[in-house]
Parts: structure tokens; sequence; C-alpha cells
């Protein structure tokens, strides 16, 4: 009954599964768009999400979102089929109601393409009205893992999307903005590569080498300013499915352009995080 702006509320939702082909899902929860909506902040082989996972979210694809959703999976002879077909209102989490009488759409196919090395091919799109323009979004990605030796294990995530930046659309005047909303549109990409060495000495279970590249452009149509991201990690796991975990590395941003006063901005972040599950 009280204003939720500024709670942390994150995971709202009533689920109920029929069988494993179809089950509905009501709520406040993450829409199937994406490899990073499948995994849990805390087990993600980087610093964090990438920039491309925000920015969507910012538009009503990825992250928190209110709405209701139909997932499940199916075989297609050999290969099985995992899907996700949601509806949004698409401005976030924590909102008392809609901001407009608009919803977004989303779909998402995940085709198991191997068995032995864990081949998956994603396929993602939506569609939806904002304040009355039709914006839209799709993305492709692929993951794979890979076991080198007894120890050694080498695991790689690939995505890209695309899709109208109608947040940045409507947070410009009018007078600063063109009559089409899709003249505003974000498009990127992004490869992370994770080498993984167990090691089970004590309470040391693993260490991971993990080096994310990602290029993302918010505004690629009227004002392109790309910003490649570079983010070498080194990680220490301790106990069993990331009970524990130490990261170490650099997180390095270039831009073709330098915006002084801005985020739009060339820098160097050195980190060292721990992270827990209880």
């Amino acid at each position: 009954k009280s204003d939720p702006q500024n709670k942390v509320l994150e995971k709202a939702y009533a689920k109920y599964t029929f069988n494993k082909y179809i089950a509905i899902t009501g709520g406040q929860f993450r829409p199937g768009f994406g490899i990073e909506e499948t995994v849990p902040v805390d087990v993600i082989k980087s610093f964090d999400f990438s920039n491309q996972y925000y920015e969507f979210g910012k538009n009503g694809w990825t992250s928190f979102q209110i709405g209701a959703s139909l997932t499940g999976q199916v075989d297609l002879g050999k290969i099985p089929v995992a899907y996700a077909i949601s509806v949004l209102n698409g401005n976030g989490k924590n909102q008392a109601m809609d901001k407009d009488s608009g919803k977004q759409y989303t779909s998402r196919v995940v085709l198991g393409l191997s068995k032995d090395y864990k081949v998956n091919l994603g396929l993602n799109g939506g569609t939806g009205t904002v304040f009355s323009s039709d914006v839209f979004a799709f993305g492709v990605d692929v993951t794979a893992d890979f076991k080198l030796a007894d120890k050694l294990t080498f695991d790689t995530q690939f995505e890209i999307k695309q899709g109208t930046n109608h947040n940045l659309y409507y947070s410009l005047p009018i007078e600063e903005r063109t009559t089409n909303v899709n003249d505003y549109q974000m498009r990127g990409f992004y490869f992370l590569p994770n080498f993984r060495y167990v090691i089970n000495y004590k309470k040391l279970s693993s260490v991971e080498f993990s080096s994310r590249y990602e290029y993302f452009d918010t505004n690629f149509k009227i004002n392109s300013n790309v910003r490649r991201t570079y983010t070498p990690m080194v990680s220490l796991e301790f106990g069993k499915a990331y009970t524990g975990r130490i990261g170490m590395g650099v997180e390095i941003d270039r831009f073709d352009r330098n915006i002084p006063d801005t985020a739009f901005y060339n820098k160097e972040l050195f980190i060292l995080q721990f992270q827990c599950r209880l």
C-alpha cells in the first residue's frame, strides 16, 4: 500500500507448472530475453552483467519487469527446445502501476544443438507499444562448454542485440528529438570466454580466468559513440557451486568520443570483489 519507489524487492511472482511443456508465471520476474536472464549475478563469469543487459533493462526487455510469462520445454526430434513468451509493462521493477497503456511482448527460443559440448542457440524477439509508439528488439546468443582436460574446462558466451532506445528518446526534450522513436536505436555484442581449472585443495575448489569484450552503442543511428569494454578477471572459488568467490581484475572502457562530465568517458576500474551464497 506504500510507495514502492525506494524498495529493494526484485522477485515477487507466482508460478504454476502444469508439466515440462507449459508453466505460467505472473508478477515481477526476469523475462526470458538473452543468456544473462538465466544467470544469477553471483555466478556470472565476469565482474557484472554486460552494458547491453542494463540498457535493454531500462527499455523494458531485460532485468526485473512486471507481467506474465508462458514457459516450457519440447523436443523437436532429437533437439531439445526451451521457450518463453512474455507480456510486460516494460517500465521496470517496484512500480505501483504501468506508465502508459502500452505493453511489450517478448519471445525466446533456445535450441540444444549439442549435448557433448552443451552448445545452445538462443533466438530472441520483442515488439510493443510505448507512449503510442511502436518499438522492437531482437537478439541472438550462443553458449558452449568444452572439456579440455580432466580438470580444465572452457566455456564461452556470445550475444548480440539490437532494439529501439525509447528510454533515451523520451528523456530528450521534444525540440531536440526527431518525430520517429525508431531513429534512436541501440546495438551491441559481447564475447565472454572462461577457463576453469579444478583444484579441490582444502577449501579452494577452482581457479577461473575470463576476459569479456563488449561493443555497445546506445544511439548508433543519430549520435553514434561506441563503447568498448574489456574486463579481464581472475577468480578463486571456495566450497561447492560458488559458495564463496574472490574475484580480481580491471574494467577498461574506451569510447569513440570522450564527453566531459558524463559517463561517456574513457576510464579504468580496478576490481576486488567477494561473493558468497547463503
